[in-house]
């Protein structure tokens, strides 16, 4: 079923029907032509990858006896230490290690692709017509990209979980701070991480769909997010702008790490809630000025 399809089909039932079940319509339509894009597809692909490849690096390398070199405490380096003697340990390195890049950079390409992609592809003025409202429209896109945020997350978990169950034994968790759980516990805790990591990435989402209303070409919108994208991360890396880290989105991100330690240490996770927050209220109603002034020429 085409765009055109389903907004025809929505907005001729939307008279009779309270607005709220139309919205619900709505966003059920858009997770479902999002979702079976095949670049939506191809990422998740992708993301469900680099947890497989982490495992089969750390059993090549291990397949001597030898140990993975560790790192600083707390990061990724540190969990890939651990991954040889429980393989749910893979898990958190595979957060770890896609979230600075491979997660967000899936995030901005579906955010930067919401509204410019409408537009250049000229269903933008029919799903304006059909009785959403420009507000109820950039809501549903927004709330169908933190979606993808969700889903995201949880293959590469799901991935990462399964491929460390398979090359690598399971059984209790060593903490960071050297206390001991069950299995069940840290699977529990597993969970945990990365629904915190979902939640680091709605000030990227927020962002990408700024941009997606500043432009009608979907490509350079995600190349402009993704661009952005990496020229924060490079910024939170200067010593020499150390003042300004802490309001980077980026900045906290592995501090889901924290959940890891016993108790839990909630200064950096809360930080990091914070500026997400900041950043999906900033650029949230920064694309609601602009989406709701923009001209709709297609």
């Amino acid at each position: 079923m085409s765009r055109a399809e389903v907004v025809d089909v929505s907005g001729a039932s939307a008279p009779r029907e309270p607005r709220w079940i139309w919205t619900l319509g709505l966003f059920r339509s858009e997770l479902v032509i999002t979702f079976r894009r095949w670049r939506t597809i191809a990422l998740l692909g992708v993301l469900a990858a680099v947890p497989v490849l982490v495992g089969v690096a750390v059993r090549i390398e291990t397949s001597d006896g030898s140990t993975v070199g560790g790192g600083g405490e707390g990061g990724g380096p540190a969990f890939i230490a651990q991954v040889t003697h429980n393989g749910l340990f893979l898990v958190f390195t595979a957060l770890a290690a896609t979230l600075p890049f491979f997660l967000p950079m899936a995030i901005g390409v579906v955010a930067g692709d919401a509204i410019a992609g409408e537009a250049n592809a000229g269903t933008l003025r029919y799903l304006l017509v059909a009785p959403a409202g420009r507000t109820r429209l950039l809501l549903v896109k927004y709330a169908t990209t933190l979606t993808f945020c969700l889903v995201a997350t949880l293959v590469v978990a799901a991935s990462a979980l399964a491929t460390g169950a398979l090359l690598f034994p399971l059984g209790e968790v060593t903490t960071i701070s050297g206390t001991r759980m069950s299995f069940g516990e840290g699977l529990a805790r597993a969970l945990l991480i990365a629904l915190v990591v979902a939640a680091s990435l709605i000030g990227v989402a927020a962002l990408g769909l700024f941009v997606s209303t500043l432009t009608s070409s979907g490509i350079a919108a995600m190349a402009t997010t993704v661009g952005l994208l990496i020229t924060v991360q490079i910024l939170d890396q200067i010593p020499q702008l150390d003042a300004l880290h802490p309001y980077f989105f980026s900045h906290y991100w592995l501090s889901f790490a924290d959940l890891m330690r016993e108790p839990v240490y909630w200064d950096d996770l809360i930080k990091n809630f914070q500026i997400q927050g900041l950043y999906a209220a900033v650029f949230g109603s920064a694309a609601w000025a602009r989406f709701g002034a923009k001209d709709i020429m297609a």
